[in-house]
């Protein structure tokens, strides 16, 4: 189970991180600050100080494009996100259900990374999704 925990803890990370910056906020500092309440109770409140300081964080990071910083928090999550659920294993199906929820497709998780060379005549075409081309 340690690789299922690490890879759910990374999904979390980054899906917090990311959804940190949009509407959901608000879903995700109830739905995290819920899942501690129930699996560590002691410490909910403190987390949901973290929340609330790194929400500021995300937001600041994001609108200067520094994603050096976005990626230090989704890495800091993912950390506590895993130790949540080694110490209670109990969460894992509270934590995907809550994932779920706030991110059905998954999509603040999805990451696309893309690198072409192209030399000469050579065109690249890339991307994220759909792509129509029309050459004449």
């Amino acid at each position: 189970m340690d690789a299922e925990v690490a890879l759910l803890a990374q999904s979390a990370g980054t899906t917090l991180i990311a959804l940190m910056a949009t509407d959901a906020w608000h879903q995700v500092r109830e739905g995290i600050t819920q899942l501690w309440r129930r699996a560590q109770p002691e410490r909910a409140e403190s987390v949901a100080a973290e929340l609330e300081a790194v929400h500021e964080d995300v937001l600041a990071a994001t609108d200067a494009d520094d994603q050096e910083t976005l990626d230090e928090l989704r890495h800091q999550w993912q950390g506590m996100v895993r130790r949540l659920l080694v110490a209670r294993p109990a969460a894992v199906e509270e934590l995907r259900a809550l994932l779920d929820r706030l991110d059905p497709e998954g999509s603040a998780a999805r990451q696309i990374t893309q690198h072409a060379t192209a030399s000469g005549q050579g065109r690249v075409y890339q991307a994220g999704r759909d792509q129509h081309i029309t050459e004449r």
